[in-house]
């Protein structure tokens, strides 16, 4: 088990979680969890469900009061800042179930991720960059977002979210719900996008895409990381492979 709050070289992780708890009334949904995330590096959180990894994610992008702990990006605390503001300092979040605006259409969706932004000729560019991502958004610009199919509006959410060029993305369940077909052109993507740069930390219940995906891993469990290491070490492990792969 690898743990430690550095890449290796010194430098200070983009992201730090420590003694982080989430609580629903008087249940823990996360208890005093502590991870990091390096800068350029893809992290996959994974266990079952009800073990508390959206609830963690829902409390990084400040969507969900913390109990305890801290949140600490780029050196500076985040647990007291409102939602919107995380956009503005680099993180987004691609929600569970994509949350894409039904009315709007594909451009309008994509310009509300930019909505933080001034730049109309980079945003343009960003643009035709997303497109060139997801070819099927722009065959599809003026549709509107609510007659896409499951695995579009995923694609959609995604491109939203680069809109507002992150530092770190937030990644919840991409393959939920989607037709099997669409999960692996999903995850192309993702690793396109983490090929170029991008720290991503992925929850996923999907653990041998998310491990496959990712460069580190943690386990979660009842509210609590059991473990953690390099993803090809966990895809690997005997208990994880038993109890998350179907070994």
């Amino acid at each position: 088990m690898k743990n430690g709050n550095s890449n290796g070289n010194g430098t200070p992780p983009l992201l730090i979680a420590e003694g982080l708890r989430v609580s629903y009334g008087g249940i823990q949904a996360v208890r005093g969890i502590t991870f990091h995330v390096n800068e350029g590096e893809t992290v996959a959180l994974i266990g079952a469900n009800g073990a508390g990894k959206t609830s963690t994610l829902r409390a990084l992008a400040r969507m969900l009061d913390l109990a305890g702990g801290s949140i600490r990006y780029q050196g500076k605390e985040l647990s007291t800042l409102p939602p919107h503001r995380l956009v503005r300092e680099g993180i987004a979040l691609v929600p569970e179930g994509r949350g894409v605006f039904p009315r709007l259409t594909i451009a309008e969706n994509l310009a509300m991720g930019a909505f933080c932004r001034n730049d109309k000729a980079a945003i343009a560019g960003d643009m035709e960059h997303v497109y060139g991502l997801f070819p099927r958004l722009k065959e599809r610009e003026k549709q509107l977002a609510g007659t896409l199919s499951g695995g579009e509006q995923q694609m959609l959410a995604i491109g939203r979210a680069l809109m507002c060029r992150p530092k770190l993305l937030l990644l919840d369940e991409p393959s939920m719900g989607l037709a099997p077909i669409m999960v692996p052109k999903i995850f192309e993507v993702v690793r396109t996008v983490a090929a170029q740069g991008m720290t991503i930390l992925l929850i996923e219940q999907n653990a041998k895409l998310a491990l496959e995906t990712a460069q580190r891993g943690y386990v979660m469990e009842s509210g609590e990381i059991t473990l953690t290491d390099e993803a090809a070490v966990l895809l690997h492990d005997p208990k994880v492979r038993e109890a998350y792969l179907g070994e």
